[in-house]
């Protein structure tokens, strides 16, 4: 059974940073794309970043020059560093493994930015 693990979620200050990981466990199958969502209080799910296996990255406009997002395909992790925090950042992060036929969702962490 295929299971995807955030941590690295908590409380940081404006213009703080946190790193977030995501374990996938349960496969020995790579993945087409891995990559972040996250959903603010009150508000849909949206697009953070994503990555394919070959390293291609796309950012969220809300984030871009702010997050970085990486993987290690070895390991079935993915990685986001988030830098210059916003207190609209404030959200849960979830993770995301996608295959042409199906997407795996972690649980989701918890990130409060407060100003």
């Amino acid at each position: 059974q295929v299971q995807l693990v955030e941590s690295g979620g908590g409380l940081v200050q404006t213009g703080g940073s946190l790193r977030l990981s995501c374990v996938v466990s349960g496969t020995v199958f790579s993945f087409n794309a891995m990559g972040w969502y996250r959903q603010p209080p009150g508000k849909q799910r949206e697009l953070v970043a994503s990555v394919t296996s070959g390293g291609s990255a796309n950012y969220g406009d809300l984030v871009k020059g702010r997050f970085t997002i990486s993987r290690d395909n070895a390991k079935n992790t993915v990685y986001l560093q988030m830098n210059s925090l916003k207190a609209e950042d404030t959200a849960v992060y979830y993770c995301k493994a996608s295959r042409p036929s199906i997407n795996y969702w972690g649980k989701g962490t918890l990130v409060t930015v407060s100003s």
